[in-house]
């Protein structure tokens, strides 16, 4: 696979503080580009469901695919079921490419260069988002290992939770746009940006 491109490079201070970063006193918000990370999107037709499940697990290193709505971590990587008939897997940059799916089987597409992974953390996380996100994102409505798909200002996105993380998968066409909207908003209640790797950080070694 071709080496990653940043899509937010120019976005990021070396020094972690945003421009006009907001209030003073401790900080409310995180923003940090993932990189380092392929995606692969994961297709099956209804009859293949548990077939192509299956094949998806064996590949993440997991005992079984997650079910709707579902996030699950195995030792090569993590399956999110982001519709009824599709999963993403997410492992390290530089992984063996997916094994071609038969097309009675379903259909595998790498999706590594259209996504855009942003982690949101601190403890003004939630509410920053609920400024976007048309979700209930309290902890017993959206725990750890919960994935949804939603619109954030009309653009559509994927969500998910990890830890005390929230994690979005942005639409890379869109990437910059949002990520001001957030970085904007973010500053009310103290930000830092920066970046992180799902090698060092999300990858399951």
């Amino acid at each position: 696979m071709a080496d990653q491109v940043t899509a937010l490079r120019a976005y990021h201070d070396p020094g972690g503080k945003a421009p006009g970063s907001g209030r003073p006193g401790p900080v409310g918000v995180s923003l940090r580009e993932v990189s380092g990370f392929s995606l692969t999107q994961i297709a099956c037709w209804p009859d293949t469901l548990t077939e192509a499940g299956a094949m998806a697990a064996r590949v993440a290193g997991c005992d079984a695919a997650p079910g709707p709505g579902q996030v699950v971590t195995g030792a090569r990587g993590r399956l999110l079921r982001v519709e009824p008939l599709k999963w993403w897997l997410i492992r390290e940059a530089g992984s063996p490419a997916f094994a071609d799916m038969p097309a009675a089987l379903g259909a595998a597409l790498d999706l590594s260069s259209a996504r855009v992974w942003v982690r949101v953390e601190g403890t003004e996380a939630r509410r920053l988002l609920n400024h976007f996100l048309p979700l209930d994102l309290r902890p017993d409505a959206f725990p750890p290992d919960r994935v949804a798909s939603t619109a954030f200002h009309h653009v559509g996105i994927t969500l998910w939770r990890s830890g005390e993380a929230f994690e979005l998968a942005l639409p890379r066409s869109f990437a910059a746009s949002l990520w001001e909207l957030l970085v904007d908003s973010a500053r009310q209640y103290g930000l830092v940006t920066g970046e992180a790797t799902y090698a060092s950080e999300d990858g399951e070694e």
